[in-house]
This record gives C-alpha cells, structure tokens and sequence, in this order.
C-alpha cells in the first residue's frame, strides 16, 4: 500500500493507530527506551536518536562504549532529557526497558567494532523476548541468522547499503532479476524486502527516497520528504523515532508511523528553509507534526 505524505486523510488515519498517553498514567507506563551506540568517531549519532524519543516516552536510558567514555561523561552535562548509565549496569536496564535500540554511531571496523559484534549477538542470545530495533553499525557486522533466535521479531532500518551488507540479496535474484539493490525498481525492491523480511522473520524498514516497509506479510510504501532529509543523521533520529514509539505501539505500525512522520517533518521544514534544515529542527518539528495530524 502506497503512502504518500501529501494526503492528509491517509496520513491522519495512520497516525491515529498510535496509543496516546493516558490521563491517569504513572511515570514509566508509557514507555521506557535504551539506547545504546555512538563510538571515538561518532558521538552524535546516538545522542540524536535518544533525543527524539525523549519527546515521546517517559524515560530514556543512554549507554555508550569505553572508548567514547571521555565525550561520554561531558553528555551528563548536555544531554539532560534522559538518564545517562554506565556500561557495568547496561543489562538491568536492558531488563526493564521496554525497547532498545542498538547500533547509531557505532563502528563496523576496530577494537570497537568487536565491542558491536559481541554485545549485539549477547542480546539477542540472552533476551530473546526484547523488543529490538537494530540500526547503522550493527547492521554491518551481526550475522543475519541471529534475527530468527529473537522471540519477539526485531525492527532493522538499514539504507540499501547495508540492506545488501546484511544478506545475500543474490540468493533472492528472482525478486530483483539477479540485479543488486540499487539496481532494481521499486517493484523489485517491494518484492525482495517482503521476501527477506518474511524469510528471517523481522521487521524491515529501508530507508531511501521512498520507504519500504514490510513484516514479510503487509508491506507499506511512504513516498514523501525532499532532499534535506539526505544529511546525516536523519537516519539516527528515524531509528530513535521508531523505538520509541515500539515501546507502547505494535512494533509495525511504529516503523510505518516513524517513517510517516520523519518525511512528513520534512515536507513542513521544506515550506519554510527550503532544503537547509538541520538535525535539531526535525527533532524539535516531530512533536507538532504528530499533534496536528491526530485525534486527541
């Protein structure tokens, strides 16, 4: 099914799908989210993702590695819409939270993509029942298999280069005709999403000019956003978008519901900077997006 962006209705009627808060809620009741990522090089990444689910749930834990443990402890001072945790109490939180997002700013070379490697196949391995979305750096070294041991199906955003990094896209040529990815049509592309996602039995949401976004049974395309959504970070903010709303949302529609609004941020940040918006605007923009296409 084909979602455009430009049509309100559509629009409205989805985003209506998402649980709001209720008016006799407690702290933590809705939502509680890890995140876990950034690395020496890339600090940032991460910090964007935890961010934008600081507007949407109700606590959000940051934990970052060893090596960022310098930038790590200046972010107690910066980022102060969460709490910051170190590395040696990660999997209590891990335990209670309900969703955790793994991978934003994190290396695929180095000491510390060992560090990537290892603690993502730990997860998986010890908390099978975890709502996950895995994003960016753990996308480029975790083996695609470790996905069937999950008992809940995890969310992955990969753009299409480490779509074709994470599986063997040759092994589907009869849904692209034998060509890569980028090569294919968006026909193609719907057709060997769903076919992965079904096979391994996750969540995709590929990120590109227009996404796709398949369980292996329903897929949805989003067509929307314009050229200032191609900056870096944009991804960052749409995995942090989507693992906070998983948190009290069925994982599908919040990768549908993310995708609707980080291009539908897009499209209003256009009408009044044209193309030269930044990271903090679409973070700070989202909340009203949300507000104005909903029932509340």
């Amino acid at each position: 099914m084909l979602i455009k962006t430009t049509n309100t209705k559509l629009v409205k009627t989805f985003l209506n799908k998402l649980v709001l808060p209720k008016p006799n809620s407690h702290k933590g009741q809705n939502g509680r989210v890890l995140i876990i990522g950034g690395s020496s090089l890339f600090h940032s990444a991460s910090l964007w993702a935890a961010e934008v689910a600081s507007h949407f749930c109700d606590i959000v834990h940051y934990s970052s590695t060893e090596e960022n443990e310098k930038i790590f402890l200046s972010l107690k001072k910066k980022f102060r819409n969460g709490i910051i945790i170190p590395q040696k109490k990660l999997m209590e939180y891990v335990k209670e939270d309900d969703a955790i997002l793994i991978g934003s700013g994190m290396m695929r070379e180095g000491k510390e993509a060992k560090y990537t490697f290892d603690l993502t196949k730990s997860l998986i391995e010890n908390f099978p029942d975890k709502q996950f979305v895995f994003d960016a750096g753990v996308l480029q070294v975790m083996e695609p298999d470790w996905l069937l041991k999950l008992k809940t199906p995890a969310i992955i955003t990969p753009h299409q280069k480490e779509f074709e990094r994470l599986f063997d896209v040759p092994a589907f040529a009869e849904a692209t005709a034998g060509r890569s990815i980028h090569q294919s049509n968006t026909e193609e592309k719907i057709k060997l999403v769903q076919a992965i996602a079904k096979k391994y039995k996750v969540i995709i949401l590929l990120k590109a000019v227009v996404d796709i976004i398949s369980d292996g049974n329903e897929t949805y395309i989003v067509e929307g956003g314009n050229a200032g959504l191609t900056k870096g970070g944009t991804g960052d903010i749409l995995a942090g978008l989507t693992t906070a709303l998983s948190a009290t949302n069925p994982s599908f529609t919040a990768a549908v519901c993310a995708s609707i609004l980080l291009k539908k941020t897009g499209d209003r940040l256009f009408q009044s900077k044209g193309y030269w918006y930044n990271i903090d605007n679409i973070v700070e923009l989202i909340p009203q997006i949300l507000k104005e296409n909903i029932d509340i």
